[in-house]
C-alpha cells in the first residue's frame, strides 16, 4: 500500500513502480526508486543491509557538492555507481522564507529557474536512467524539489498522465513531519520561518507542468531543444527498461476486521487517498483530518474492515450502526458505510466494488435490511460510482456537521439488500 519504503534514517524513499501509463502499461516495480539524502545511510547498520538488498546499480545525488561536503554523501561501495549531477544552479534557503509567500507560485519558479539552468545535468541524468541495467535510485536533499522535478520528466516521458505526476510529487507531504524534525534536530530545536518548509502541495507540480509547456509546448520539445537530446529516442529507452504489461489476474481479497494497532496503517491510507483525490481537483478529503483517535473510536461504535490481496493491503472501510449527522433519528434497520478507501495504483480492478458488497454482507448478516452511505453534493463522480452499484438518491441534507468542521452539504444513497 504504501510507497515510502521503510527506513531509520530515511523518510521520502519511494519505489515509482506501479504507476500506470495511458497505453495500458505500468512501471515495473523496485527498478527506480525516489528518496531524500542518501548520505544519511552509514554502514553496517539495518539501513544500509535493507539499502544493498534493493541490488541498485546507479545512484544519482542531485545536490549541491557544497551539500555532500556539509551533509555527507552515501558511502562508497562496488556495488553501484555514484554520478553527483547538481541540477540547481541557484541555491535558495526555503527555512528562511517569510511566512507570506505561497509554495505553489514560487516552488514553480524556482523549478523552471533548475529547467533551464540544469540543462546538462538534467540531461546527463535522464540518460543514466534510460542506460541503466539494474535498479537506479535518484535524491536531493528531501527528495521533495529536484528529486520531484526529475521524477516528473521521467514519468512524463514514459507517458503516465499529468494527474499521477502531480500526486508522485504531493506524497512528500506524508513525510514532511518527519522531515521537519530532522531539521529542527539539526538546528537546536528551532523552527524555520516559513510554514511550507518540507510541505509538498500538488499546487507546485501542477503549476510548474504548466509552466513548461507554456515556454516549450510539451515536455518532449523542452526534452528535444533545451535539454538536446532525442526525446523519441529517450522515450523508447525509458519505456523499453522500465515498463511491464499491466497484470492479468489478481489474488483473491480477504477482509479482516481491523483492531486498535491498525490506526496508524488507517490514518496512512485515508491520508494517501486524499492527496490522491486533490491531484485530481476534488476537494472533499484533506490530508491529517482523521487522526488514530477517529479510527480506534469507530471501531469502539462499529466497526472497522481491511481488505487485503494475498498480504498487500489494498484498502478500507467504516461500518456504522447510525448516522444521526446525516440521516437523522433512525430505526436500527440499516448499517452506514463510510471512507470507503482503497490503495491508489495497487488495489485489483473492482477492489472498492468487492469491498461494498462485503460489508452489505455483513449489514446482512446482522438482519438490516438497508444499506446506506452519503457522498459530497458536489461530487457527481462519486454519486455515479454509487448508482452504479445499485444505491438510490433518496434526499439531501444539506447541513452535515460530522463535528470537524464547518456543515456541509452530501446526498444520501440507500440500497435495498436482499
Amino acid at each position: 500500500m504504501d510507497r515510502h519504503l521503510p527506513f531509520d534514517e530515511l523518510h521520502n524513499f519511494r519505489d515509482l513502480g506501479g504507476y500506470r501509463t495511458r497505453d495500458g502499461h505500468r512501471i515495473r516495480p523496485a527498478r527506480l526508486f525516489r528518496a531524500d539524502s542518501l548520505g544519511k545511510l552509514t554502514r553496517n547498520t539495518a539501513d544500509w543491509d535493507r539499502f544493498l538488498s534493493l541490488g541498485v546499480g546507479t545512484v544519482i545525488d542531485l545536490r549541491h557538492p557544497w551539500e555532500t561536503e556539509r551533509r555527507g554523501r552515501i558511502p562508497a561501495d562496488a556495488s553501484f555507481a555514484y554520478h553527483n549531477l547538481s541540477i540547481e544552479h541557484r541555491p535558495y534557503d526555503q527555512a528562511a522564507l517569510t511566512p507570506d509567500i505561497a509554495p505553489g507560485p514560487y516552488l514553480s519558479e524556482r523549478f523552471m529557474e533548475v529547467a533551464e539552468d540544469g540543462t546538462k545535468e538534467i540531461a546527463a541524468a535522464l540518460e543514466l536512467v534510460a542506460k541503466a541495467d539494474e535498479p537506479l535510485v535518484f535524491h536531493c536533499a528531501s527528495g521533495k524539489d529536484r528529486t520531484g522535478q526529475l521524477a516528473a520528466l521521467v514519468l512524463a516521458l514514459l507517458g503516465v498522465p499529468d494527474e499521477v505526476i502531480i500526486e508522485d510529487f504531493s506524497l512528500t507531504e506524508l513525510a514532511a513531519p518527519a522531515l521537519l524534525a530532522d531539521w529542527r534536530a539539526r538546528n537546536d530545536g528551532r523552527s524555520p520561518t516559513w510554514p511550507s518548509f518540507a510541505r509538498a502541495p500538488e499546487s507546485v507540480m501542477r503549476l510548474f507542468l504548466k509552466a513548461l509547456r507554456s515556454r516549450y509546448g510539451s515536455v518532449d520539445t523542452y526534452v528535444t531543444t533545451a535539454l538536446g537530446l532525442n526525446a523519441t529516442a529517450l522515450s523508447a529507452a525509458l519505456r523499453t527498461r522500465l515498463l511491464e504489461p499491466q497484470p492479468t489476474t489478481w489474488p483473491p481479497l480477504t477482509y479482516r476486521k481491523a483492531i486498535p494497532r491498525d490506526a496508524p496503517l488507517l490514518v496512512r491510507l485515508r491520508d494517501t487517498a486524499a492527496l490522491w483525490q486533490l491531484a485530481r481537483g476534488i476537494r472533499q478529503w484533506q490530508p491529517g483530518e482523521k487522526n488514530e483517535t477517529h479510527f480506534r473510536d469507530r471501531m469502539r461504535e462499529g466497526e472497522v474492515w481491511l481488505a487485503y490481496a494475498n498480504s498487500s493491503l489494498t484498502g478500507a472501510w467504516e461500518l456504522w450502526w447510525d448516522d444521526p449527522a446525516a440521516w437523522g433519528p433512525r430505526p436500527p434497520d440499516a448499517g452506514y458505510i463510510h471512507r470507503l478507501m482503497t490503495t491508489p495504483h495497487t488495489a485489483p480492478p473492482g477492489t472498492g466494488r468487492r469491498m461494498l458488497a462485503q460489508a452489505e454482507s455483513r449489514i446482512t448478516a446482522e438482519g438490516r435490511p438497508y444499506a446506506r452511505l452519503d457522498c459530497l453534493s458536489s461530487n457527481p463522480r462519486l454519486r455515479e460510482y454509487y448508482e452504479s452499484a445499485g444505491y438510490q438518491v433518496v434526499g439531501e441534507q444539506g447541513a452535515k456537521n460530522d463535528g470537524s468542521g464547518s456543515p456541509y452539504a452530501v446526498t444520501l444513497l440507500e440500497k435495498r439488500l436482499v
